[in-house]
């Protein structure tokens, strides 16, 4: 599979954490004096005006923080004009909700139309909230990048946020039955207030904003624990929710094998786009230096990748290829209807994993994957042959030309598909001072980082191998702001390499320590003293030297990884370590070593995506997703949208953006199947994700949409 202002943790891959959150909701009811100069919510069934900009609307009782808000005219209507400053993290306005509370139940979305006025490149956020709004619970936020002069609509979807645990009944699911989740939801029939503003500017911005809507009918999930009395079992033999039914649903093993005989058809005819190459590259496009690998170069004004054969390249990706998620089954032995798990014919199915987050952190529980016993069921006893053999054939025909991250060895070194790799500092001693959803930061400067890295790239296959484009390191890693790694060595204990080797730079620069404490505002003894301290000073003392000493973390990071990966694959490209969300040092130290930089994008559109590394290099996205509750699944994913048609126009306009783009050369979706029903071991995700679905059926409308964009990859 993914910010205003805390732009940080994988949980909400780039979820809005807002300073706005930090004051009672009680500080805006003095606003709501103002309702009386607030239009009325008005409107039909299928679209409710929740604020418009005409006659009585008074700019000057808007909330706002580091902004100003005045009204324009617009046409025949009204706009609101925001100009924001670039002093406060987070300038913007705020509108309440007329009487107190919108009631939005009866609606899909809330739609801002909004146009740059500015001379400067513009995102944009909404935030819709209700009381106890934390920028990460009980709201839900989005954005719109334009470039200047340009117009478009910002729309948050009403995510709901009524779960149903059945007093308990249920756990170890990221979303359950009626709802995908409590982080990114709210009750739409309490919404309090919007917020709307930009995050940390470094220059000004203008903005103007239509008449706000709610709008499109809300549509109940697939799945309610009011399905069915009993609700449990409620998960079926095949590991689908079995008191509802839908369209793709396995109903038995007989149904599986027609499909597989109607899919085998179906490739038949559609076995690959034309005027691809064999790697998946322009045939038919400019023929450049061919050097038997993949490579990067800049082509009338575009990065593209080169193929072996010297063609142009664009990565059109999915992850987790083949990757068979199971789902704990201890303590939920009354979940599923027919376990398969008990019959001798699905042993190797049966396992155990290390749960991170969730229910089961820090155990490792009893697992099955419902996904290997159906394609056992599908394709038979040899199905570990038969299954990559057909997954290679898919991937042509739907038009994708790259295997992505945590797939199947087995079936990326059958060379029919290009595929990446990676390389990991597991095993490195990690920095004690430093925190971060997936765990600590290593430790860069410690001996250990260096051996694990170059240990987990030696003796790969795919070194050497043509058909592998390059590898990746490590995953959205927690670089924090542009001092969070210095800080965390001062936090951490004195044997700590980044710790001695940011002191002996420190000793360096000083040479002595009353010179830093004076420097500083501290009151260290010696040079020892420090470094058996674990105090942090005052930032902005210090800002310049944590600053610089980040610099050289990221940058030792990220020139270690290269050197890794060059001295066994020196052929080979390095794809960075996919950035979640980065700040411009750690961007600038990865521009400065990464064949091309990596991140992954959970947004609606990366077509005015706008690299912070300050230098002009290739880009690729390790990872996106859109995901809906229409097929039986209880969580949407980090991208939420309608339905099945909704997600296909989305994969549309997000990998045709990309392709666009300047500086993308790929684009890599996550991931393959579809995430557990109940939930995949180590972190409790469930989303509706999936290029098929668990029993192994593709979503027909994703698959046309892929082969779509496939067709219109290559071109001018």
């Amino acid at each position: 599979m993914k910010l205003a202002c805390s732009l940080l943790t994988r949980f909400s891959r780039l979820r809005i954490h807002c300073f706005y959150a930090l004051q009672p909701l009680l500080c805006w009811q003095l606003a709501l004096l103002f309702i009386s100069g607030l239009p009325a919510a008005s409107g039909t069934a299928a679209e409710l005006v929740l604020v418009d900009f005409g006659r009585g609307f008074d700019p000057a009782k808007i909330p706002t923080s580091d902004a100003t808000a005045s009204v324009v005219s617009a046409g025949q209507a009204n706009a609101l004009r925001v100009r924001t400053g670039h002093r406060e993290t987070w300038p913007g306005i705020t509108l309440p909700a007329s009487g107190g509370t919108w009631d939005l139940s009866a609606y899909d979305q809330v739609n801002l139309p909004v146009t740059n006025s500015g001379a400067n490149k513009l995102t944009v956020y909404c935030r819709v909230d209700n009381t106890g709004a934390d920028g990460t619970r009980h709201c839900l936020t989005e954005s719109l990048t334009l470039g200047p002069g340009k117009s478009g609509s910002l729309i948050v979807r009403l995510v709901r946020a009524a779960s149903d645990k059945l007093g308990g009944k249920l756990f170890g699911m990221r979303g359950y039955p009626v709802a995908p989740g409590v982080d990114g939801t709210i009750d739409p029939a309490r919404v309090t207030q919007m917020l709307i503003f930009v995050t940390k500017p470094s220059e000004d911005h203008q903005f103007e904003i239509g008449a706000i809507r709610a709008s499109g009918t809300y549509t109940p999930p697939t799945a309610s624990t009011a399905d069915a009395e009993p609700f449990f079992p409620f998960i079926d033999t095949f590991g689908q929710y079995r008191h509802r039914d839908w369209p793709g649903k396995t109903h038995s093993v007989k149904e599986m094998q027609e499909r597989r005989e109607q899919e085998e058809q179906a490739l038949a005819k559609t076995p690959s786009p034309a005027g691809w190459d064999k790697y998946g590259g322009w045939a038919d496009g400019p023929k450049l230096e061919a050097t038997g690998f993949f490579r990067t170069q800049k082509y009338e004004g575009k990065w593209w990748l080169v193929d072996p054969e010297g063609h142009l390249f664009f990565s059109h990706g999915i992850d987790c290829v083949r990757m068979r998620d199971a789902t704990p089954i201890e303590g939920r032995e009354s979940w599923f209807e027919n376990f398969p798990g008990q019959e001798s014919a699905f042993g190797e199915f049966v396992s155990s994993g290390f749960a991170l987050h969730g229910y089961y952190a820090g155990k490792t529980p009893r697992a099955f994957s419902f996904a290997g016993a159906n394609l056992a069921r599908k394709y038979g006893p040899d199905h570990a042959r038969v299954y990559p053999e057909l997954i290679q054939r898919r991937l042509r025909s739907w038009g994708i030309n790259t295997i992505g991250m945590w797939s199947d060895e087995a079936t990326r070194l059958l060379r029919r598909t290009p595929y990446v790799d990676a390389a990991s500092s597991h095993g490195t001693r990690m920095i004690e001072g430093s925190q971060g959803y997936w765990g600590k930061f290593p430790d860069v400067f410690d001996p250990s980082f260096a051996q694990s890295v170059k240990r987990s790239v030696e003796g790969r296959r795919s070194a050497n191998d043509p058909w592998c484009l390059g590898y990746f390191s490590d995953n959205e890693m927690s670089w924090g702001d542009e001092t969070s790694l210095a800080l965390a060595a001062l936090k951490s204990p004195p044997n700590q390499a980044l710790k001695q080797a940011f002191i002996t730079d420190l000793k360096s620069k000083y040479t002595e320590i009353g010179k830093l404490n004076e420097a500083w505002g501290q009151k260290h003894a010696s040079w020892e003293a420090m470094l058996n301290a674990t105090n942090t000073p005052d930032q902005k003392l210090a800002q310049a030297d944590l600053e610089a000493f980040y610099s050289r973390a990221a940058e030792c990071y990220f020139r270690t990884v290269r050197e890794a990966i060059k001295a066994v694959a020196p052929q080979q490209l390095y794809l960075g370590c996919r950035f979640a969300w980065v700040n411009p040092r750690a961007a600038a130290a990865a521009a400065k070593y990464c064949d091309v930089v990596s991140y992954n994008l959970y947004q609606r559109s990366v077509a005015d995506f706008q690299f912070n590394g300050g230098a002009d290099v290739p880009l690729i996205i390790g990872e996106f997703h859109f995901g809906a509750l229409d097929r039986g699944l209880f969580h949407t994913g980090l991208v939420p949208v309608k339905d099945q048609a909704t997600r296909a126009r989305a994969y549309t306009d997000y990998v045709l953006g990309a392709r666009r783009h300047p500086a993308f050369v790929g684009c890599h979706w996550f991931q393959y199947q579809d995430e557990p029903t109940t939930g995949r071991i180590y972190d409790e995700e469930n989303y509706q994700i999936g290029f098929v679905d668990v029993a192994d059926t593709p979503y027909a409308e994703l698959i046309e949409a892929s082969r779509a964009v496939a067709a219109k990859l290559y071109g001018r």
